[in-house]
């Protein structure tokens, strides 16, 4: 398959999943969240949307452009996916596509399924991707480079295991949000989206605020108000009153809004329901501190930069995971 059929194939991909009904996408949903009960209608159907509309066809080719592409390879690419967010591995698997590849997927065990719908849609697209893709839940062999995703702990056992192949392992990251105490009320609420957004389970969502000293905490806590619905779901309720429950026995200060809860922590990853923030004195001090966790940082928003709050969750291809890029690696395995 030459490049540009690759592409039109996955622009028409575009277009199927930005255009699916309502009926399958309940279909999708229901079969999803059986395996994960994090992957809820509204996530499920906000992550194949985001798909579609980053399958743009101007993204595309514009997203290539800068590479050398193998027009044919037999190099076959393992990707480990993670299963934290709905089809958080798809990047992935259309990187090694687009790049020639061979996908060896091995499907995480709380999205199982959803890939595999995605799959059969580009399968009807193009018939001649079929010898290009495999996807299990076994374990796997017999690739030429390996993609991993996981927690810094899978992460020492990739690198271990996957450490004579050529690699791209990722380990556990967050992202922060900058604040100046200037930000308007549709900016704050923009923020919350990239907060509570598929629960704060994605590595793309805000677990970190870096606040001036004396910011006012209320009126930021009345404005997410607005994002109470999270609550509505068992298992967020029930670590909020978990995490509720461990700073009140142990004296531990925090902010409790109701439903969810705001700590002062230098760490950068919360825990579900929780909001760590951490205050800076100066635009120096800021700079330190963001330097200082460069490496466990995955994005930052911050009004009038890259990512201004609301759009955490919405990276356009060539915004790499880890900062790492992927087409350049798969380019060089030829």
């Amino acid at each position: 398959m030459h490049l540009q059929q690759r592409l039109d194939a996955f622009k028409k991909l575009g277009t199927q999943l930005r255009t699916l009904n309502e009926q399958e996408l309940d279909e999708w949903y229901f079969r999803a969240t059986a395996h994960n009960n994090w992957f809820t209608r509204e996530n499920v159907v906000h992550a194949v949307k985001a798909l579609g509309n980053m399958l743009d066809a101007d993204k595309l080719e514009k997203w290539v452009s800068d590479y050398d592409l193998a027009e044919n390879s037999d190099k076959k690419v393992a990707i480990i996916m993670a299963g934290n967010i709905p089809l958080v591995g798809f990047h992935d698997f259309l990187s090694v596509l687009i790049s020639g590849h061979k996908v060896l997927g091995k499907l995480s065990s709380q999205d199982p399924y959803l890939l595999k719908e995605v799959v059969k849609l580009l399968l009807e697209i193009e018939p001649d991707f079929e010898n290009k893709i495999e996807l299990t839940q076994e374990t796997i062999s017999g690739f030429d480079g390996v993609i991993a995703t996981g927690s810094n702990n899978s992460a020492r056992y990739f690198e271990q295991y996957f450490g004579k192949y050529p690699n791209i392992i990722r380990k556990n990251r967050s992202s922060v949000a900058v604040l100046t105490g200037k930000e308007t009320e549709e900016e704050i609420q923009a923020l919350g989206k990239d907060i509570f957004q598929y629960y704060g389970l994605g590595c793309r969502n805000v677990s970190k605020l870096l606040v001036p000293e004396g910011f006012d905490f209320s009126p930021f806590i009345k404005v997410l108000e607005d994002f109470k619905w999270v609550a509505d779901h068992h298992k967020w309720v029930n670590n909020y009153d978990y995490n509720k429950s461990i700073y009140l026995v142990n004296d531990e200060p925090h902010l409790d809004s109701g439903f969810f809860l705001m700590k002062e922590d230098e760490a950068l990853v919360s825990p579900i329901s929780v909001l760590f923030y951490e205050f800076y004195k100066s635009d120096e001090e800021l700079e330190e501190k963001l330097s200082k966790q460069k490496e466990q940082i995955q994005c930052v928003v911050q009004q009038g930069a890259e990512i201004e709050p609301g759009k955490a969750q919405q990276p356009e291809l060539w915004d790499y995971a880890d900062g790492v890029d992927t087409l350049q690696f798969l380019s060089e395995l030829n």
